[in-house]
């Protein structure tokens, strides 16, 4: 559950500069369900919001591409030529390169996402009748507004009195945050959403901005993580929250826009398990990759129930979706698992 955008690409320009763009769609929670259908062939579906005009159906559109069911969008018909009322959103993104980073602008005021409240999901139908395994969602679609994040508690909830796994990205974006209370109002609505996580995601920032959790030796730039801090961070969280059973995050040492060095960490059942580290992975769009990790680690768990296995499949789909542009991610499970298993980039004929 998510909201799903227009995304706008400049290619290799910027965006002030450009002249033309590529169209994709994205959104943090929908490019994992999406990246599950697409890459690893699960049944999945997408519960969003779009206005009814020719942008919500182009998005629509990329999300038939994809295979991702659509029959838990919701249709708002009250749109109004201007946007007073509803809206559907646009992402505009440039890719960085070398020592200039990737940077997003988004316009998503009004946006029939951001209105979704409780409600207006049947979550019987969802959990119940559909037999709806894993649910998952995010911080940035509950820091949209006060009713989507009242919405995720709800589906958080009903997904527990289904027995439905729930999987949750702290995903902290500032931006979204700082006009309605900053750390302290993401504090609030990420605790409580907490207490219905089983597998919670996210970075070293993500737990500090989100649940309060401080990591050692983290400077304000996020950087020069020790991996055993974090670790020891995670201590702490779990003992916290005990409906936990797994936590996950994704290891990042950013050189350039270009070139980061990769991996994961996994948290399952009191033992912590590492991802193969890849050094200097070149990049071509970075944006997404994080959320093509989450897919893998969701199909890992689904198909194996190993978290070692679950964060190796992980890592390598978010390391290659990071190959290709756009959100979403154009891998395929083989290639996946070649990269599983060490397999370079020779040419493939």
């Amino acid at each position: 559950m998510g909201e799903v955008m227009l995304r706008l690409d400049p290619g290799e320009g910027r965006v002030r500069t450009a002249r033309r763009f590529v169209a994709w769609e994205g959104g943090g929670e929908y490019n994992v369900t999406r990246g599950l259908r697409k890459c690893f062939g699960l049944k999945t579906a997408v519960v969003t919001a779009f206005a009814e005009n020719e942008v919500g159906h182009l998005v629509e559109d990329f999300i038939m591409q994809g295979g991702v069911d659509t029959d838990f969008i919701l249709w708002r018909e009250d749109f109004d030529g201007l946007g007073r009322n509803v809206r559907n959103g646009l992402n505009f993104t440039e890719r960085g390169f070398g020592i200039r980073g990737a940077k997003g602008t988004v316009d998503r005021g009004h946006t029939a996402a951001s209105q979704m409240k409780p409600g207006d999901v049947d979550w019987d139908e969802v959990f119940g009748r559909r037999g709806s395994r894993w649910f998952h969602t995010g911080g940035i679609f509950a820091a949209l507004s006060e009713t989507t994040a009242e919405l995720v508690i709800e589906a958080c909830r009903m997904a527990k009195k289904h027995g439905t796994i729930v999987s949750y990205d702290l995903n902290y974006r500032p931006s979204l945050w700082k006009a309605v209370g900053g750390h302290a109002k993401a504090q609030e609505v990420n605790k409580e959403i907490a207490k219905y996580v089983d597998v919670m995601i996210g970075n070293e920032e993500d737990f500090t901005a989100c649940l309060g959790f401080e990591v050692e030796g983290v400077d304000e730039n996020i950087s020069g993580i020790e991996v055993e801090n974090f670790e020891k961070m995670i201590d702490r969280v779990v003992l916290e929250y005990p409906n936990f059973k797994a936590t996950a995050t994704t290891l990042r040492e950013v050189h350039s826009a270009t070139v980061n060095d990769w991996g994961a960490i996994c948290w399952h059942d009191g033992i912590f398990y590492r991802s193969t580290q890849r050094e200097r992975l070149e990049i071509l769009d970075r944006v997404g990759g994080g959320d093509s990790f989450a897919s893998g680690l969701i199909y890992g768990f689904l198909a194996f129930n190993d978290p070692a296995k679950a964060i190796e499949y992980g890592a390598a789909h978010g390391a290659l979706a990071m190959t290709t542009p756009g959100d979403t991610s154009m891998a395929t499970c083989s290639e996946v698992e070649k990269l599983i298993k060490g397999g370079g980039a020779r040419v493939d004929r």
